[in-house]
């Protein structure tokens, strides 16, 4: 950050946010799959700050909890008086020298290179962050004499008529002085209509010290746009996802239809990638080049690795898929599958906690659970490795260029031998020999005094 002062971030997150009808803190109520006070943290971290201090009150137990960042300086207020009177909680926490930056936990889209502009100018004389809307009502209007020079803030409730024809207007997002703003802050009152400590009449007292407030305006109105109810809520979240697929397009990736994407995370892209409508990509994901992403896709927290093909209606959560695979349509890929390479996983296909070796196929309609898989294996249609005896979990293990047939049960813990053939219908209860046929199928029968296996303790 190019300037000599270390800057201090004080984050205003006390609000209850009556309109959003939640016992949910407002600042908590997500976009693109993050609360928004997270938001706001994270873009702030850019600007390497010395604190951050984030005031709160309502849930504020709940918002502790949620934000769960080590370094957050928090301060309470027990009082809801005002922006100003919030503020006051966090001026014991910076420095006289300090470049105070003050930010909104609803106020999710802003942007780190706009706020480094309003601390630049805060550390020359007095930064403020104003907009011009179309439609100002509800708003702070911004006051400037003959010369075009800030003199002061009115509120909509304390403007008159010809100051509610102002259509630039305050956002709230300034930065001073930690000791010119400490000042300021003592000598508030609450004589207005809403008996409430503003925080925008520093601006005037600013002005009556003979400093110049210079204003700095974002690139759209929706980076400084707050959040009162859920209907602004989604009109920032429709946002949120146009400028994330912006992003991704600018990186090397097709949509179909970029309306129809939705992103909750963090993204790292190859080259020449296609995704197709309504596909949700959430947590970290790591998309090689050249892969393709059917229609109706859920991935979280994967790794794509190149040449992969996602068919429709796949569901990957925690799991790394093989360069040259084919996964789906309709497979579900379950926290702890590994896929190497060439794999091919079909249609109502699920796979959790196994490995499946180079070039191994499992196409139709089977379960392969805590399982590893050798290379150039077939598993036939209707296909389970049973890993579950009731309490505790097992492991199969498969070994290279075993073939499977339809309708097979591999009662874990059990053994495959390399090159060892299945016939269909097999329930399989001892180890296959290497390079053999093996049959196994069971008549029909009770068994007097079995017991259920119970679960084992320390597990």
């Amino acid at each position: 950050m190019p300037t000599q002062n270390s800057i201090h971030v004080v984050i205003l997150a006390a609000g209850q946010g009556t309109r959003m009808r939640s016992a949910l803190p407002k600042v908590l109520h997500s976009i693109g799959g993050k609360p928004m006070l997270a938001h706001v943290i994270d873009t702030s971290r850019e600007l390497n700050p010395q604190k951050i201090s984030v005031v709160y009150g309502h849930g504020g137990e709940l918002v502790k909890q949620k934000i769960s960042d080590s370094d957050l300086n928090w301060v309470k207020q027990t009082e809801q008086l005002g922006t100003g009177h919030a503020v006051m909680q966090a001026a014991d926490a910076w420095n006289d020298n300090d470049i105070v930056l003050v930010l909104y936990g609803d106020v999710p889209l802003l942007k780190a290179e706009t706020l480094a502009e309003v601390v630049r100018k805060g550390s020359e004389s007095f930064g403020l962050l104003t907009v011009h809307l179309d439609n100002p009502t509800g708003y702070g209007r911004i006051v400037r004499d003959e010369h075009a020079h800030v003199v002061s803030i009115v509120e909509e409730k304390d403007a008159n008529d010809e100051q509610k024809c102002i259509t630039e207007v305050n956002t709230g997002i300034l930065a001073a002085n930690g000791k010119q703003l400490k000042s300021w802050l003592e000598n508030l009152n609450s004589d207005n209509a809403q008996k409430e400590y503003y925080l925008t009449d520093v601006i005037s007292m600013s002005v009556k010290e003979g400093i110049v407030v210079e204003t700095i305006h974002p690139d759209s109105e929706y980076e400084v746009a707050g959040v009162n109810s859920r209907e602004q809520l989604a009109e920032l979240e429709g946002v949120y996802q146009e400028q994330q697929a912006q992003n991704l397009m600018a990186q090397g990736v097709s949509f179909q239809d970029p309306s129809r994407f939705d992103m909750r995370g963090h993204i790292e892209t190859g080259q020449d990638i296609f995704i197709d409508s309504n596909v949700i990509l959430q947590g970290n994901i790591k998309l090689g080049n050249n892969v393709r992403i059917g229609a109706n896709c859920v991935i979280s927290n994967a790794t794509i690795e190149d040449d992969v093909i996602i068919l429709p209606m796949t569901v990957i959560e925690d799991a790394v898929i093989g360069k040259g695979s084919r996964v789906g349509p309709f497979a579900r890929i379950r926290p702890g599958a590994e896929l190497k390479t060439n794999t091919h996983i079909g249609n109502f296909v699920e796979i959790k906690n196994s490995e499946i070796g180079d070039g191994s196929k499992v196409n139709h309609l089977s379960y392969i659970g805590d399982t590893t898989m050798g290379n150039d294996v077939n598993i036939g249609a209707g296909t389970i490795t049973a890993n579950y005896d009731g309490a505790n979990k097992h492991r199969t293990i498969i070994e290279d260029n075993v073939s499977v047939g339809s309708n097979n049960v591999l009662v874990a813990p059990i053994k495959v031998g390399k090159g060892a053939t299945l016939g269909a219908g097999t329930v399989l209860t001892t180890d296959a020999a290497e390079g053999e046929l093996t049959l196994a199928r069971v008549k029909q029968k009770s068994i007097k005094g079995w017991k259920r296996p119970t679960k084992k303790s320390g597990k």
